[in-house]
């Protein structure tokens, strides 16, 4: 794989770090150690992730992941830990806003899960928190499990980005290409609850599609 040397020695820096370290370093580290700015570094994630050089995982501290295994330390593992690596988890990354419960599953089989809940790099999971998903079945409280994609589909249900009032945000709404005045395009974020107005906003960011939904029960059980 090739690097231009400032991408090389951030790769380095990824390594040592963890070496030292066993975890990942904070933008803010990366920032202060190059004596860049904190925004300077994240562009140099971006390209570097589009290069499958490393991963960033959303919504959570410390979580770059880097791939390419020339900058991987192998570390020794017992047989414990080499039974779990047998196994493709699916990380639960935050929390999202959303809403009420699927319908149950009122005639059960037997299934194996791997078959039903997507797993490895190209998903990650997310608490919902909130009701604005009610009537696509989403309940305070469930999982949804997402695919990590960048463009969406109208109709589709996505986790989105978006800046209002200068405040980073996230959100868990169909999404659509909207037509503002003069033709100006925009995207229209969608709630299902009937309470709630739709989001429009000029820019978003789309950090991935909802492909399940995952709920434990009993609910107080938790």
């Amino acid at each position: 794989m090739y690097y231009t040397n400032k991408q090389l020695e951030i790769m380095e820096f990824l390594q040592q770090f963890r070496r030292h370290r066993q975890l990942s370093p904070t933008l803010e580290e990366m920032a202060e150690n190059f004596h860049v700015s904190r925004v300077t570094i994240h562009e140099h994630i971006k390209e570097l992730a589009r290069k499958g050089a490393l991963q960033s995982v959303p919504y959570k501290a410390r979580s770059i992941e880097v791939l390419d295994p020339q900058f991987v330390d192998e570390p020794v593992r017992s047989k414990e830990q080499e039974s779990d690596l047998q196994r493709v988890p699916v990380e639960i990354l935050g929390r999202i806003a959303a809403g009420e419960p699927i319908e149950a599953v009122e005639a059960p089989e037997r299934v194996d899960l791997a078959d039903l809940l997507p797993m490895g790099r190209d998903h990650y999971a997310l608490r919902v928190r909130g009701t604005s998903m009610i009537d696509e079945g989403i309940h305070d409280g469930d999982m949804v499990l997402v695919e990590r994609r960048e463009v969406a589909d109208d109709g589709e249900l996505v986790v989105a980005i978006l800046e209002k009032e200068g405040i980073e945000g996230a959100t868990l709404k169909k999404f659509f290409h909207h037509s503002g005045e003069g033709g100006k395009k925009q995207f229209r974020l969608q709630p299902a609850n009937q309470e709630m107005e739709p989001i429009i906003v000029d820019q978003l960011e789309i950090r991935g599609i909802v492909v399940g939904v995952v709920r434990r029960y009993p609910r107080w059980a938790e």
